[in-house]
């Protein structure tokens, strides 16, 4: 490799070694002082480059791609507040354990701490919220330096996927002359030749993680106690997106039949959509509707979580008022649980231990008669029946008919799913959203990936999360969206056409903070409206214009006819559909009362 000087050759070898390693794409932000990584990256052709103007759209981008592919994305920026910028971004790759690699430039040490111009302390700058932090050597054709820039790319990339995942910050100081000018004996001839420069065939340094598991002692005493148990259950959240390449939906659809339990499947746990949901409503061991029905049911006796905590607040009280022994699954070994009632903490994959328990009963089955289970079906059946009653009765509420007198957002969540093509990627955003999704978004034996940022649950960031996502796949790409969430992050739409990414965008526009309904602050009115629900008044088809997107304004009764059109339409196209937030939020305490109302009537009661 050769190098007209030292800040080009450090640009080029970091480029190189982050390749080998399996990098394929970074997000830049133009700037001075990062010009040996932009170019670097530019010039090699093993790493797609998405180039973005403003630092928080390319940190979001980066983090939606990571999410998407569970793989790391690499984030370049200069010094200064270029780099702060990121920090939201970095924040959610925490908390939702999504890979990063954060690649900040850096002025040179000596010109810290004194007045410099754009220079700002960026040592440990997202203090701990990364997995890891360095501060590369300064550049320099030495054979040792070299050896240990790549050593710390090959380091900081297997870290990004190691065990818990998440972003890993490289400071990168780098000397003018910045791009890649000839300095006459800066980089010797001969030092192209080493293996230094040339690296090896692959990474420098080859990372070999592992699986933490059970020993089979473990998986013993757990069987015992969910065979053991009356009514037991598995709650699947909101998946870390390394954790879905290693989990089987199937495997642990078997052994819930095995068991006889149900499974409560977050809609982003990967569980609540894909092949093994089925078609027959009669035979589910997947269930979706439990946010408005399950504190009507008896508590179970024993849960299997996994996943983050779950979405729905009613299933995480049922959970913390149950009398159950509860086992925690976490590669990590990190507490999750935020009501504090678990009783046990498995540091093991979850996938590693759902195959482990079936294999003991495999191995159990081959050898004695199958066991038999202390429930005896009717505690499935329960959950059997309230979820065929929330499904008729919030069917009845999405009609056309019934949308035209009494809409709700709930309705274009439930649309959006159900309808959304097989595949495709669909981004919900946070605040009511994510809610409704979880509410209304029914399973489906379809490959969909529903994806949300519910690390540190922010609105920011949620356009270019989500193309970021739509960018790694060649599915179709849906994103639902709150009217500040939209305006929020209104500088990520440029992604659209400068990244080549296109999408459906449905915008539920209530004009403000709507989710602040729920809240007992509503009753306190001043402040309540100019501070909490905040209307703006947009008028968000500028925004189209703005872009170069299509924008149409659409009922709630019409809208499920125009997603469709949108979705066999070329080009990204936003749906808007208005609501009032306040009206929206009675129409869905009105079918909350329903359905629990006609759970405890013809489930509970008629099944004593």
């Amino acid at each position: 490799m050769t190098a007209p000087n030292r800040a080009t050759l450090w640009g080029r070898v970091l480029a190189d070694e982050l390749a080998k390693g399996g990098l394929e794409a970074v997000c830049i932000a133009p700037g001075s002082r990062s010009t040996p990584l932009t170019v670097a990256f530019a010039e090699h052709p093993d790493i797609d480059v998405y180039s973005h103007l403003d630092e928080r759209s390319a940190a979001y981008f980066a983090l939606g791609r990571a999410r998407r592919t569970g793989e790391p994305t690499a984030l370049v920026c200069t010094s200064g507040t270029a780099a702060a910028n990121f920090h939201p971004a970095v924040m959610e790759a925490d908390q939702a354990r999504v890979p990063l690699l954060v690649l900040t430039a850096d002025r040179p040490p000596e010109l810290r701490d004194s007045g410099a111009n754009q220079t700002v302390d960026q040592v440990k700058l997202y203090g701990d919220a990364v997995r890891w932090y360095t501060e590369l050597p300064e550049p320099e054709a030495d054979e040792r330096k070299v050896r240990s820039l790549r050593t710390t790319a090959a380091r900081a990339l297997a870290e990004t996927t190691g065990v818990p995942p998440g972003p890993v910050h490289l400071n990168c100081p780098f000397r003018k002359p910045l791009e890649p000018i000839d300095v006459p004996g800066d980089v010797p001839d001969s030092f192209a030749e080493t293996t230094a420069a040339t690296g090896r065939d692959g990474p420098f340094v080859e990372t070999t993680g592992g699986a933490q598991t059970l020993a089979n002692a473990g998986h013993q005493r757990l069987l015992r106690a969910l065979e053991g148990a009356d009514r037991p259950l598995i709650v699947a959240g909101p998946a870390d997106p390394t954790a879905l390449a290693l989990l089987d939906p199937s495997a642990v659809t078997d052994l819930a039949d095995r068991l006889g339990a149900p499974v409560l499947a977050d809609p982003l746990s990967g569980l609540r959509y894909g092949p093994h949901v089925g078609d027959n409503d009669e035979a589910r061991t997947i269930y979706g509707g439990y946010d408005v029905y399950v504190d009507a049911l008896p508590a179970p006796d024993v849960v299997l979580r996994f996943g983050a905590s779950p979405t729905s607040k009613r299933l995480r009280h049922w959970l913390r008022d149950a009398d159950a022994r509860q086992f925690l699954l976490d590669p990590e070994g990190a507490w999750r649980e935020a009501t504090f009632t678990a009783t046990d903490l498995l540091a093991a994959e979850p996938g590693a231990v759902v195959d482990g328990l079936l294999e003991a009963l495999d191995e159990r089955e081959q050898h004695e008669s199958p066991p038999s289970t202390a429930n005896d079906g009717e505690w499935r059946a329960r959950f059997d029946a309230a979820e065929r009653c929330h499904w008729e009765l919030s069917d009845e509420a999405l009609t056309a008919d019934a949308l035209e007198s009494d809409p709700f957002e709930g309705a274009i969540l439930a649309a959006a799913i159900a309808n959304a093509p097989d595949p495709a990627t669909v981004f919900v955003s946070n605040s009511m959203p994510i809610r409704d999704a979880d509410r209304f978004g029914r399973p489906r034996a379809a490959d969909l990936t529903v994806l949300a940022n519910r690390g540190a649950s922010g609105i920011d960031g949620i356009a270019s999360t989500a193309l970021g996502a739509g960018s790694a796949t060649d599915d179709p790409l849906v994103l639902v969206t709150g009217d500040l969430a939209f305006y929020h992050d209104s500088n990520g739409l440029l992604a659209v056409d400068r990244c080549d990414v296109d999408a459906t965008i449905v915008l539920l526009d209530n004009d403000g903070g709507g989710i602040f309904h729920k809240l007992p602050i509503e009753a306190f009115e001043p402040p309540f409206t100019e501070q909490f629900k905040t209307p703006h008044g947009l008028e968000f088809e500028a925004l189209g214009d703005f872009y170069g997107l299509e924008f149409e304004r659409v009922t709630p009764a019409d809208f499920a006819a125009a997603y469709r059109r949108s979705l066999e339409t070329s080009g990204t196209q936003v749906l808007a559909v208005d609501f009032d937030s306040e009206a929206s939020h009675r129409r869905r305490d009105a079918l909350d009362e329903r359905v629990t109302s006609a759970v405890e009537d013809d489930v509970v009661d008629g099944s004593d």
